[in-house]
């Protein structure tokens, strides 16, 4: 393990900080990624890493201003002697994550004495949470980093602040402003191996097995219900049960559904949880569509009607998965304690949201405002422009291809490898041009200002699916609706979709 340094309340002088000492406490790594092993996961939560050219006094400004502004914080400045890179360890002290816990809004299961369910963690009534008693597993490795994150992406400038070229404003984040500027080069959470590997033996590699989040909800409401009535009670106390404990080694993909969310969060855990809900609905079309396809005759009468009655299958397919979905997400959001999310008037604002200060109507504090004019202004003549640009620069270019393939199938004398490259380049045009373009509504996106991470998401979905429709269906719909080739349709799409 790499010694460390431990951040105390009293002011180290440069000289003993950064000297000679602490340059031989560093140990040989050649590879960024060996800071996520240089440490148990208890000791290290957190790591915020710096480029190899920053100096002393940009190291110990961001120091003082953490250890001012966030006392909760525990950091352990520590140095690669090969990589010449310094990085700050951050970890938080039991009692003062409870806090966090309770600044946040946390939710945590509730003791079945108490009433059971979950609820927004207080720490005058500590008392109540199940597993309160135990420091190491009250908080998951996900929850730990999340009030430390909050914590760091809060740490505000005080009127008149700057470090050299940057000059803060008044109540502005300082962590994410110096990781746009570069003076931070990453921060990231530190993973836990144990269960890590547990997590690749259940879920990853278990090829061959249902995973973890699919259909569990039903699955565990009915494993409870045999239980004879101890509903409420912890879920580990119930797997003891014999009846429960052989339907759990029946059902492998039964222990780790919890594990995804805990370790990862709710937004990966309900992803996988909409993609193996997603992936099952697709057993019905593709059933229905096998047997459609196994009964219909080789005239193209039959064939239309056949079309015709799959796509109505779909479309009431596609109503009832949706509504599939609205209940198991309802499910889920309640399990994991996100059902009733706070409206936009108490949803924190975004580190990166600039504005001038005034004071809010609504709670009277100050705040950052941003004029909604300014946003619309930028958006009616940039963001629009820019995307509309985009968009039919992807249409010409699609034209151009299937105008280079005219020419090319035109030459006979060609060889037949030859008669591919115009295939070939538009898949490598539309895989370039959507990695582009992410990169360019990134920045419209970053320049629109949103207050809100809602906001921004929304925003940000709105243009990258809209590109990426438009960038990989168009050609299939010009060649479809308007050209109206079917066996040139079948050989687009085969170079384009996955």
């Amino acid at each position: 393990m790499v010694s460390a340094v431990l951040i105390t309340l009293s002011y180290v002088p440069t000289d003993k900080l950064f000297g000679k000492r602490l340059l031989q406490a560093g140990r040989y790594i050649t590879s960024h990624k060996s800071w996520m092993r240089t440490v148990p996961t208890e000791n290290c939560d957190v790591v915020m890493t710096f480029p190899d050219t920053t100096d002393d006094h940009t190291l110990l400004w961001l120091l003082n201003h953490v250890r001012l502004g966030i006392p909760e914080l525990i950091m352990q400045i520590r140095h690669h002697r090969h990589t010449r890179i310094y990085a700050f360890f951050v970890t938080a002290t039991y009692e003062n994550l409870l806090r966090g816990a309770e600044e946040i809004g946390l939710r945590k299961p509730v003791k079945t004495e108490f009433g059971g369910g979950t609820r927004v963690f207080s720490c005058e009534e500590d008392y109540i949470y199940q597993n309160i008693e135990n420091e190491l597993n009250f908080f998951t490795s996900q929850e730990r980093q999340s009030i430390i994150r909050y914590w760091m992406e809060n740490l505000r400038a005080k009127q008149g602040e700057s470090l050299h070229n940057i000059h803060f404003l008044e109540g502005q984040p300082i962590i994410p402003e110096l990781a746009a500027r570069g003076v931070i080069q990453q921060v990231f959470p530190v993973h836990e191996q144990r269960i890590l590997s547990r997590l690749m033996k259940s879920w990853v590699q278990a090829v061959c097995e249902r995973q973890p989040l699919v259909e569990y909800n039903s699955l565990h409401s009915s494993l409870l219900a045999l239980n004879t009535g101890r509903a409420g009670e912890n879920d580990d106390s119930l797997l003891q049960h014999p009846v429960l404990w052989e339907w759990r080694l029946l059902f492998r993909f039964f222990p780790g559904t919890d594990d995804i969310c805990e370790y990862f969060g709710v937004k990966i855990a309900m992803y996988f949880s909409w993609l193996g809900f997603y992936t099952s609905s697709l057993v019905y079309p593709a059933v229905f569509g096998m047997m459609l396809w196994f009964f219909t005759e080789s005239d193209q009468t039959s064939r239309d009607i056949c079309c015709v009655v799959f796509a109505l299958f779909n479309v009431v397919w596609a109503t009832l998965f949706l509504e599939g979905w609205k209940r198991r997400g309802a499910e889920l959001a309640y399990k994991w304690g996100t059902l009733d999310t706070p409206a936009e008037f108490i949803e924190e604002p975004r580190p990166q949201f600039r504005g001038v200060k005034r004071i809010s109507p609504v709670t009277n504090c100050e705040e950052f405002y941003y004029p909604p004019w300014k946003r619309l202004l930028f958006q009616s003549c940039v963001s629009l422009p820019v995307c509309m640009s985009c968009l039919c620069f992807v249409f010409v270019v699609m034209l151009a291809c299937f105008e280079l393939q005219e020419f090319v199938l035109s030459i006979r004398e060609l060889p037949r490898l030859v008669r591919f490259f115009p295939k070939i380049l538009l898949a490598v045009i539309v895989s370039s041009c959507d990695e582009v373009y992410r990169k360019i509504a990134y920045w419209l996106n970053d320049m629109e200002n949103y207050r809100l991470q809602s906001a921004y998401e929304k925003h940000l979905i709105i243009k990258i699916v809209l590109f990426q429709f438009v960038n990989s269906y168009l050609s299939l719909f010009y060649i479809g609706f308007y050209l109206k080739d079917m066996e040139r349709l079948k050989e687009v799409r085969g170079s384009i979709l996955p």
